[in-house]
């Protein structure tokens, strides 16, 4: 056997031994909740200030308060969606949250719930990265942390445009 071949042996038997044991000792750092939100939704910039903003009352008024009464006030008509569970639109937007899920419109908190990890705004978009705790897959009993996503375009002070990691339902 030749030097390369049996360097490239010990290559391929060194990854397969780290694939199969060496990943699973080395735990992924946990995603945390950033402990003031609400700082995170604001810049000095007035533009990306006022896009923040948008996204902010749109993940409380609309998606934890259930508000979808205001949704004209912060989300254009023609909202693209991305979700593949949703259809674009405002009206469909609406609709899914208020006839398929059944959410009730309940008081508008002072802040949002939701666990934010991150907030990241750039010419017009805004990505707000959430905390979310999953089952362990290989036991049940335990939890880890990941990130979802939701990014929004913001047209004229609306959000026309929006993208999450959901996969079909």
């Amino acid at each position: 056997m030749t030097s390369n071949a049996l360097r490239g042996t010990l290559f391929a038997a060194s990854l397969a031994s780290f694939l199969a044991f060496g990943a699973a000792s080395h735990a992924q750092e946990a995603v945390v909740a950033a402990p003031n939100a609400e700082v995170l939704f604001t810049s000095p910039d007035p533009k990306l200030n006022a896009n923040k903003q948008v996204v902010y009352h749109i993940i409380r008024d609309l998606l934890e308060a259930n508000h979808w009464d205001k949704a004209d006030e912060l989300l254009t008509e023609r909202y693209l969606q991305h979700n593949p569970n949703v259809a674009s639109g405002r009206a469909p937007v609406i609709d899914f949250f208020t006839k398929v899920l059944k959410k009730e419109k309940t008081p508008l908190p002072d802040k949002i719930k939701s666990p934010v990890a991150f907030v990241t705004a750039e010419g017009d978009l805004v990505t707000v990265g959430f905390v979310r705790t999953e089952k362990d897959p290989k036991d049940s009993s335990k939890t880890y942390t990941t990130t979802w996503y939701d990014t929004w375009r913001i047209v004229d002070g609306k959000a026309d445009e929006h993208w999450d990691s959901a996969v079909k339902m």
